[in-house]
């Protein structure tokens, strides 16, 4: 009985240190849009009401409102009033690499991009979030294709973050195991790793599989949280914490950025 007991208190031990891990993880949402009626102003009470940190971002690139380096002291001086939020840019395309200099770069806390937008071998633009912008031919070239594409994006564009990580079209994403083979997986993740660039943990999408999660851990890759939110209707970090307790990671599995602007100081 004795044994039996001492069992049952380590068991309990064991299960309230893992619970208490993950409730008081603190966790920082480094891709927060303030559009779709979600304002600034918003921002600052979802912040303090979920006790979530939150990172602004602004789409940068051509097609959107900032897509030249006159417009960046703009962005970055609107966030003036508020020094308790990161303040990130999101490259978007391919060709935001050639449109913004290195001085741009630096005056945001952090830069991310995706590889939802690319252009494929038969020189057709690629929007893999829209069913009529995605062109797929054969689904297993396309992977490949989209794979490629990811590792070059990581090995040479100069981000920091690498989010909307392991996305599929809607027509692939059914599939989503049989096309993120380990293969593919550990393609991504050595080049994440090699270059020294976080993996998102995306709440809005729940990617990339816990599977993958793992298999990056393991090899050593950093990860942020990200919820990429369309509108205000969104909340907490479910699939985060799901992962986090999951996978067993902690604030060291993380990468965090310095603000620039803590303290107000532009």
């Amino acid at each position: 009985m004795k044994k039996i007991a001492v069992i049952i208190i380590g068991l309990f031990s064991l299960s309230l240190i893992s619970w208490q891990n993950t409730d008081t993880f603190h966790i920082t949402d480094l891709h927060i849009h303030c559009k779709g009626g979600f304002t600034i102003q918003d921002a600052v009470i979802k912040s303090k009401a979920e006790n979530i940190s939150y990172g602004i971002v602004t789409n940068c690139g051509v097609g959107f409102p900032v897509h030249q380096d006159s417009q960046i002291d703009s962005v970055i001086y609107s966030m003036k009033d508020y020094p308790q939020f990161f303040m990130g840019m999101q490259a978007e395309g391919r060709e935001w690499v050639n449109t913004f200099s290195k001085e741009s770069l630096k005056k945001f806390d952090y830069v991310f991009t995706d590889g939802m937008t690319f252009t494929d071998a038969k020189g057709r633009r690629n929007r893999i979030w829209i069913k009529e912008e995605t062109w797929i031919d054969n689904e297993q070239e396309f992977m490949d294709y989209l794979v490629n594409t990811i590792v070059k994006i990581l090995s040479t564009e100069p981000i920091n973050m690498y989010v909307n990580p392991t996305f599929l079209p809607a027509q692939m994403n059914d599939r989503y195991d049989s096309f993120w083979t380990n293969e593919r997986m550990d393609k991504v993740i050595k080049a994440a790793k090699d270059h020294n660039i976080a993996i998102e943990i995306n709440n809005r999408y729940k990617i990339p599989s816990i599977k993958f999660i793992q298999r990056a851990k393991d090899a050593g890759v950093k990860f942020t949280v990200g919820t990429n939110n369309q509108n205000k209707d969104f909340s907490g970090a479910a699939y985060a914490l799901e992962v986090i307790k999951e996978c067993k990671l902690t604030q060291k599995d993380f990468y965090m950025p310095v603000n620039k602007r803590q303290g107000g100081k532009l």
